[in-house]
């Protein structure tokens, strides 16, 4: 074994605790940086040579520089964070519904159906006087202004949260995108032989952000090009993706947004994270709670004008309708014109006789004693509250499924960091580590140097 493989050796080696320093740093670099995974340079014995004294070793050499990444803690923490984000959106729009109800603040829609109810006793106790007709009318326009309301801020809700969707679905095509390119340029980078830590960092980064939006799935091949699936279906199938399109449908009254694969009438289908929380809010939640106050109001509407169509006002005419019977829904209802007009028509009586307030007390008992809701088995206040009470159930289910969920997100994110998160202690004493080991591999270079250096200066000068 000669003296130029004794450099030879010390080359190798000074290079090799090279790249371990200026991997060590990199680490250090991006200790803060979102989805960076640490790296490490693994090393092995070079391959011996043979000489007269058998095989010698030939030094270390670089196998690979790889980032250490846990491959199921990754996939559990994609799949509770689908849960989580599937969650925290419906609380949030949960919490705006229940803040249009609004109870049990003086100006919800439960306290003026109370205050309605007790203008219609008042007027039962003095039906000849002004003032109790007019407050009838009076509390009659703020339960139709509260109705109004409610089912405005509803269906405003249900266009915020189609706008959302919109928005989710750009987010959500742009990472698409992104993760289709990053596809092609992994597989260019090791198809010779080398890693693409970085850009699969950034891929996999991608791919985290993806699972708050949707349920993905994720299989890699063997050049390293990864196809992510919506549901059953290739969204990014290694370097081409399938982007997702809003299409304006009609709904009622309006349009919405619907959702299809670009180029083609088929739905995706959204188990998981905020897309199905968005869906199911402007599809399901929203609807169900629009039709209930819809009932409500339809329920009031006509059983208070079959109540006044039975009775009498101040000018001894009867079969008039309190509210207009055309007019039921949340967003329509409003007292007939008649009446609004001229309140001596308020029926208060049943017989015709001015002091009569019996008919009065008939449909203070329609708003409030009498079973007139889900089958004649709740009264209009008990469906009011069972709807408000529901409203409170999902509230609180959905605060309780995100801090579970965020709790545990945390803890598999813990655990993922632990493994393939950078750890500043841990790298300063790599550091120290592959500094030394750097100085001692460039000693061994200067001692080789030496030894040529004497072994050309000196060899051959005895007795001259």
């Amino acid at each position: 074994m000669s003296l130029f493989q004794g450099l030879e050796i010390g080359k190798r080696a000074l290079l090799a605790h090279q790249l371990s320093l200026n991997t060590t740093g990199h680490n250090i670099a991006n200790v803060n940086t979102p989805g960076y995974t640490r790296q490490r340079v693994e090393v092995g014995a070079a391959a011996p040579v043979e000489s007269m004294y058998g095989p010698v070793g030939m030094g270390v050499d670089v196998t690979n520089v790889k980032h250490i990444r846990d491959l199921f803690l990754n996939g559990r923490w994609r799949q509770e964070n689908e849960n989580l984000g599937q969650w925290q959106a419906s609380a949030k729009r949960l919490a705006q519904i229940e803040g249009f109800f609004n109870e049990p603040q003086d100006a919800s829609l439960g306290a003026i159906l109370s205050e309605f109810w007790a203008s219609w006793h008042d007027l039962a106790n003095k039906p000849e006087a002004s003032e109790t007709r007019k407050a009838v009318i009076q509390q009659a326009q703020l339960v139709t202004n509260a109705f109004h309301q409610l089912h405005g801020q509803l269906s405003q809700l249900s266009q915020s949260v189609d706008v959302d969707i919109q928005n989710r679905l750009k987010e959500i095509n742009n990472i698409g995108s992104e993760i289709a390119d990053l596809n092609r340029q992994v597989a260019y980078v090791e198809l010779g032989g080398e890693n693409a830590n970085d850009l699969r960092d950034r891929r996999d980064l991608l791919i985290d952000q993806l699972s708050q939006y949707v349920d993905v799935n994720v299989r890699e091949d063997d050049l390293g090009r990864t196809t992510v699936y919506l549901g059953a279906m290739a969204f990014v199938d290694e370097t081409s993706y399938w982007p997702l399109e809003a299409q304006k449908v009609s709904s009622g009254n309006g349009t919405k947004i619907d959702i299809r694969w670009q180029g083609s009438t088929f739905e995706p289908t959204f188990f998981k994270g905020e897309m199905k929380a968005l869906t199911a809010m402007r599809d399901e939640v929203i609807p169900d709670y629009l039709n209930k106050l819809n009932t409500l109001s339809k329920a009031i509407v006509d059983n208070v004008n079959a109540a006044h169509r039975a009775g009498y006002g101040l000018d001894g005419l009867g079969g008039i309708n309190f509210f207009d019977p055309l007019l039921t829904d949340a967003d329509q209802i409003v007292i007939n014109i008649e009446v609004l007009d001229d309140p001596s028509k308020i029926a208060a009586s049943t017989s015709g006789e001015v002091g009569d307030g019996s008919n009065a007390l008939m449909i203070a008992d329609v708003l409030k004693v009498n079973r007139i809701m889900s089958s004649n088995m709740e009264t209009i206040e008990q469906y009011y509250s069972s709807m408000v009470g529901s409203i409170g159930m999902h509230v609180q289910e959905a605060n309780a499924q995100t801090e579970n969920y965020t709790l545990l997100v945390q803890q598999i994110e813990n655990s993922r960091q632990s493994v393939q998160g950078v750890s500043l202690d841990e790298e300063m004493a790599n550091l120290v580590k592959f500094q030394h080991a750097y100085a001692a591999a460039a000693r061994v270079i200067t001692v080789m140097d030496e030894a040529l250096s004497t072994l050309i200066s000196r060899t051959g000068i005895v007795g001259r």
